[in-house]
């Protein structure tokens, strides 16, 4: 990633909701903590935010360094003064999901009993992540977000507010997601999951209380996922068969080709940022998720009356959200007459292209913000 800005920060900042927070499966959790940053000034009227929803490895450091692991910002390329995202104009919030790792409530953090919750803690959703977000907003005193973005599980939570508190959303911006995942994303990502409880130190979900880690299986599972995120053309531009320099007299377990070091450099490099009880949770969320599902089988029937103004993009060479799914989701809202756009962007950068330099795709999305804007009076 091309970094143009870093954000200052001084500290973690963290919210606790007032109220229970009730999920999907029946039950509710009390003491929610949310982690937070933001970037640029709330206006009088409070009504320039904009809500940046991570996608499953991503946390709320967007535009600032991580705090917490010294990590460079995973979206600098557009949050800031005068980018795409222009903080001089709006108001920038970026949470960490309900279930993750970074500070809000998740199955590392402690149960009432006052020890880790592991696998004790309860199922979760992509919306049960999104009605703590809602939660979250009102606590702040924000009735309106102009605009809720995100890519890859950040994009489901995208269509998740618009259909939650449509009336809440001026415009919404999914990138490179799905209103449902593939049987091919499912497998991968069961694979990883397998990975992980297969590792003697994941301790049936309770290795915190045993001061251990399942690394060795975390690895895998984010080597497996990161074969999805990448595409073949830029594996082969920046790889393809090249092998390690060394001379190979036996056979060796180690990496001799080039982009096996890369996967173990993703892998090893992963297990110091994320928990491995996380991974199987946010998983799991993505994974049900089935916005037709809920409406019948009629994904369309989500959006009747929708308010919202909607801007897709996709990208040609994501083989993990392929153009195909976004262009479901955009047929479904022009047919519940909703006002939506969709761009298609030429790249072989993969699903992680919306991290990566692309220049249309970040003037498109300024564009539309600034459209938009002048219509809110921001």
């Amino acid at each position: 990633m091309s970094d143009r800005h870093t954000l200052p920060i001084s500290e973690v900042k963290h919210l606790t909701l007032d109220k229970p927070l009730p999920l999907d499966c029946g039950e509710q959790l009390d003491g929610v903590r949310i982690a937070y940053e933001c970037w640029g000034e709330l206006n009088a009227e409070k009504s320039n935010a904009i809500l940046i929803c991570h996608a499953l490895t991503g946390d709320q450091f967007a535009a600032s360094a991580n705090l917490v692991t010294g990590r460079p910002p995973w979206w600098s390329r557009m949050i800031g003064p005068g980018l795409p995202i222009d903080t001089d104009r709006f108001h920038v919030i970026a949470t960490n999901v309900l279930g993750g790792c970074m500070g809000t409530t998740g199955p590392a953090s402690d149960a009432p009993d006052g020890k880790p919750w592991g696998t004790r803690f309860p199922v979760i959703t992509i919306s049960d992540m999104v009605r703590a977000q809602i939660a979250f907003i009102d606590t702040l005193g924000i009735d309106t977000l102009f605009s809720v973005i995100g890519g890859s599980m950040g994009g489901m939570q995208v269509l998740d507010w618009a259909v939650q508190v449509p009336e809440r959303v001026f415009t919404a911006i999914p990138i490179a997601t799905a209103a449902r995942h593939s049987a091919q994303n499912i497998a991968f990502y069961e694979v990883g999951r397998q990975s992980i409880m297969a590792d003697p130190d994941w301790c049936d979900g309770q290795y915190l209380a045993q001061d251990k880690r399942p690394s060795r299986g975390l690895a895998i599972a984010r080597m497996a996922a990161h074969i999805t995120y990448v595409s073949e053309e830029a594996l082969k531009r920046k790889f393809d068969r090249g092998l390690q320099d060394r001379e190979q007299t036996s056979f060796s377990f180690d990496a001799d080709f080039q982009v096996e070091s890369y996967l173990r450099y993703q892998g090893h490099s992963f297990v110091d940022r994320f928990d491995a009880n996380s991974y199987l949770y946010v998983t799991r969320a993505m994974d049900y998720y089935d916005l037709a599902a809920r409406h019948d089988g009629r994904l369309a029937d989500a959006f009747v009356d929708t308010p919202v103004r909607f801007c897709l993009f996709s990208f040609s060479s994501d083989w993990h959200y392929p153009p195909s799914t976004t262009r479901e989701i955009t047929r479904a809202l022009a047919a519940a007459g909703a006002e939506v756009s969709y761009l298609e962007i030429e790249t072989d950068n993969g699903h992680d292209a919306f991290f990566l330099e692309e220049p249309l795709f970040e003037d498109a999305l300024a564009g539309f913000l600034k459209v938009n804007a002048g219509k809110r009076g921001i």
